[in-house]
């Protein structure tokens, strides 16, 4: 078959599937140039889910009838004045969105700039360019995509329903009025979620904080950390949400480089590693993370949809996320996040319904008959009223707590942020007592995660203390699993325990960590061969040796079931309060909850 150049109606529609693959990115693309075009006010319209009417109105800088005419040819723009591709200053750049949009739609735009006597129009209909006429209209851009892809009939068929389209559109808002918050966002129309972002008070980080409340929600921003590091011309600003405030899904982590949102692989790779310790497997983290650096440092041109970036120095953006995110954590202590507690409230009040007292006292059946209850007295001569009451608190006349103290707390114990140690309850749990609340500990996972951080620290200083042990421990295991061990002996013994082999499917452990002295050795080498066996090639050396040494305090942390005294809580407490990460445990669960007082009476019916 004979090579023809192809018809140039039909270039512009091969080359529209590139940039328009839905609505969604439709209004992206529109969007951007609205941004691009200085807009403070950004009102979207959608009918049909986009399929039907899309409408972009901006206050922007607006156009001229030249440039009107021109700006829908393909490969014209205004953003690249110098044409240097490398150093890319807007959000806009290819010159395809608009050419791309009419080739497949019915495209029209009325612009005005700044002192034009009127505004200009003109229509674009299935890549047929009409002539430019004047119109009526104030200082701005009206962008109207009508029966989008009706010139490629066979897309409309990989177009989902009308609300699922229209919640692509809503997303795509959303990221960009985070990524913007000086611009008020606007969208309404058949199916679409209603949204209104105005533009919030102030500048810089609590404008942002703001913004992102908007958007995220408060629960993001009560439960965030901010973010603020810079080093070589790269930036990194925003918030990060603490461990315990991890989401079911990867799309609570919002990345933008230079105003752009983006999914990029290498900061969502920064992003993991950083949360690596603190979040529980198959969590993700909560982020919105702003990276800013010159121009000529990231390739912005590398995708069609400008969902990608790459950087010329992609070790150092990596390096500097990992580090601020981590030092930010780090900062936070032992700060877990208050939807812990909200958990906590919600399961505690009748059904878990979230129900105060007296909503589930209103919420009894009418038709109640006292004789079902399990509580109903004994037919005569059972035991009156006063005697029932009496046998039901009969079952509290035993302590429940394991251990108490009895003595008044110290002021300066109260005082501190995870309160003064008042109970032990089922020689597992902490009840200490605050000014305004009370807290429970998980002891286990709590001390679990300070052996893990003191283990971190002294391999970090100066080595992992080793201490020999008078009797060898010998440690029957499976041949592959023994020959797994010892082959990663070089490995352990870095980190304070030494393994040798002990004959046929057998080893012998002589020393461990100093700081595991009287731990369970042989179930924790056990442990060990079970993990080497799914480490695979994935892993880092640095995330090899995170993973055993928070195997190894696991084993040696104070178990659940074991009796402490009042002073051996209030340490435990107090070493919580001075260590990073100790509100979660090496697994991702939080060590503790805090219940205020006044939820408490709540619960009550007090308040």
């Amino acid at each position: 078959m004979a090579v023809r150049r192809l018809d140039p109606v039909l270039v512009d529609r091969i080359a529209a599937g590139e940039v328009v693959e839905r609505p969604a990115s439709a209004v992206k693309e529109l969007v951007e140039n609205a941004l691009d075009a200085g807009a403070q006010r950004i009102e979207i319209v959608l009918e049909g889910g986009g399929r039907r009417l899309i409408r972009v109105v901006d206050d922007g800088a607006g156009m001229s009838p030249d440039d009107l005419g021109l700006a829908v040819e393909r490969h014209a723009t205004s953003k690249l004045p110098d044409g240097d591709l490398f150093n890319i200053a807007t959000l806009g750049f290819r010159g395809e969105a608009l050419p791309s949009i009419g080739a497949v739609a019915r495209l029209s735009i009325a612009t005005r700039g700044e002192g034009a006597p009127h505004g200009s129009a003109i229509l674009v209909d299935a890549g047929l360019k009409h002539p430019v006429k004047p119109c009526a209209l104030d200082r701005g851009t009206r962008v109207e995509v009508a029966d989008l892809f009706f010139a490629t009939p066979a897309r409309l068929k990989f177009l989902r329903s009308d609300r699922a389209e229209a919640q692509a559109v809503a997303d795509v808002v959303k990221r960009l009025a985070m990524a913007h918050p000086q611009v008020r966002f606007a969208l309404a129309g058949e199916g679409a979620p209603s949204l209104d972002y105005p533009t919030p008070p102030g500048e810089g980080g609590p404008r942002l904080a703001a913004r992102l409340g908007q958007v995220l929600g408060r629960d993001f921003v009560a439960n965030c950390i901010a973010i603020d590091a810079e080093r070589e011309e790269v930036g990194i600003a925003g918030f990060a949400g603490l461990p315990t405030f991890h989401q079911a899904t990867a799309g609570s982590v919002h990345l933008f480089v230079n105003g752009r949102p983006v999914r990029d692989k290498l900061l969502i790779g920064a992003v993991k590693a950083a949360y690596a310790d603190v979040v529980p497997h198959g969590r993700h983290p909560a982020v919105a993370l702003f990276v800013s650096c010159p121009g000529r440092a990231v390739d912005v041109n590398v995708h069609p949809g400008k969902s990608e970036v790459r950087f010329r120095e992609p070790g150092l953006v990596r390096g500097l996320v990992v580090g601020a995110l981590k030092q930010a954590l780090a900062e936070a202590g032992h700060r877990a996040s208050n939807t812990v507690s909200a958990r906590t409230l919600d399961a505690l009040r009748p059904g878990g319904s979230g129900r105060s007292f007296p909503a589930f006292q209103a919420a009894r059946p009418l038709a109640w008959d006292w004789r079902a209850s399990p509580n109903a007295p004994d037919s005569p001569p059972g035991p009156g009223l006063a005697e029932i009451a009496q046998s039901a608190f009969a079952a509290l006349a035993a302590p429940s707590a394991d251990a108490r103290a009895d003595a008044a707390p110290e002021p300066d114990s109260v005082a501190a942020p995870l309160g003064a140690a008042r109970a032990q309850l089922h020689e597992t749990y902490i009840v200490s007592q605050t000014r305004d609340g009370i807290v429970i500990v998980d002891q286990h996972a709590a001390h679990e995660r300070l052996v893990y951080e003191r283990l971190k620290r002294e391999r970090a200083a100066s080595g992992v203390a080793r201490q020999i042990l008078l009797i060898p421990v010998v440690v029957d295991l499976d041949p592959v699993e023994a020959d797994r061990l010892v082959d990663r002996a070089g490995l352990l013994a870095g980190l304070g325990l030494v393994v040798e082999p002990f004959g046929p499917g057998a080893v012998a452990v002589s020393e461990v960590p100093a700081a595991l002295a009287g731990g369970d050795v042989a179930g924790l080498v056990r442990d060990l061969a079970e993990s080497f066996a799914e480490w695979g090639g994935a892993l880092s050396l640095e995330d090899r040796l995170d993973h055993v040494l928070a195997t190894f305090a696991c084993h040696h942390s104070v178990r659940a079931g074991r009796r402490l005294k009042p002073e051996e809580m209030n340490a435990l407490l107090r070493e919580m309060e001075a260590t990073p990460f100790s509100g979660q445990c090496n697994h991702g669960r939080p060590t503790y909850v805090e219940l205020k007082l006044a939820d408490i009476e709540r619960l009550f019916g007090r308040k």
